[in-house]
């Protein structure tokens, strides 16, 4: 129950996706670098600077409802000072409306530049980039005002490079979520493969329950307590396998507790929102 394996996942669409963003960034004013609130270190992409060198950037933060408002508003703070312009949505309920405007005052200064080589005016023309299932397609939706992108809860659910006009002052180009070539990090990786942002085909499913198991239980043990009555956490996880399979009725024959059950209920309660807001990642001190 308590091996460790690594996890690397960087398909060749990925690398497609990089090759095809390069080769159009030159048509590129600004760039919405998308994170998940509930891993916003975890999902930023380590080696964007390199993919969009020096376009002006907006770090969008969505997923917001779902987070931990008190250890994601560490981590805002902490790219502010770092001099990012960043912006947290709610997208199931909130609006876009002052993404729209921070763009629209990032394409006014674009503009001048432009009107000083004696160019015209145009729309802003926006890259959306980020990693597998962190919320681009719902915020593309929310901000044509209607049913524009695909969304999907699997990585890899967009394939291509398009662009989508959202108003008469905002072109946006669509990206699939990438990751990068090595995931050095594997408590990231990790992050990632709980919250959906890497394939489940590709991670063995026992491990990341247990993940999220440890993960609870060392940042939020009141949630692990409410949800399945779990105070204690033993290295090998056997006593909280069983514990939660006899609450949830994950039995094979005979009332034995089934293993794999079990994972697929951690994994869908996280996935689910069951477990109420949280924040995964961390501020290293």
């Amino acid at each position: 129950m308590n091996e460790k394996t690594n996890i690397n996942w960087f398909p060749g669409h990925m690398a497609k996706t990089r090759r095809e963003i390069s080769e159009q960034l030159n048509l590129i004013d600004i760039v919405y670098e998308v994170v998940d609130a509930r891993m916003p270190l975890s999902s930023k992409i380590v080696d964007i600077d390199d993919l969009i060198q020096d376009k002006p950037k907006i770090l969008v933060f969505t997923k917001y409802d779902l987070c931990d408002k008190e250890e994601t508003n560490k981590i805002v703070e902490y790219y502010k000072n770092q001099g990012y312009k960043t912006i947290c949505l709610d997208l199931m309920n909130g609006n876009v409306n002052s993404l729209i405007s921070m763009t629209s005052d990032l394409m006014k200064h674009i503009n001048e530049e432009r009107s000083k080589k004696g160019l015209k005016e145009r729309a802003a023309r926006v890259l959306i980039v980020g990693a597998p299932n962190v919320g681009k397609s719902t915020l593309i939706n929310r901000l044509v005002g209607k049913k524009s992108a695909g969304v999907g809860n699997t990585p890899g659910f967009t394939k291509n490079l398009s662009w989508i006009r959202i108003n008469k002052d905002i072109e946006l180009l669509d990206s699939p979520g990438i990751l990068w070539p090595k995931l050095e990090d594997q408590e990231a990786a990790h992050i990632l493969a709980c919250l959906s942002s890497i394939k489940e085909e590709v991670v063995n499913l026992d491990e990341i329950a247990c993940f999220i198991l440890r993960k609870l239980f060392e940042l939020y043990p009141n949630k692990l307590e409410e949800r399945y009555g779990i105070i204690e956490l033993d290295d090998d996880f056997i006593e909280a396998y069983e514990i939660i399979g006899q609450k949830r009725g994950a039995l094979s024959k005979g009332g034995i507790v089934d293993y794999e059950k079990v994972s697929n209920i951690i994994i869908s309660d996280l996935k689910n929102g069951y477990f109420g807001s949280i924040t995964f990642d961390r501020l290293s001190c």
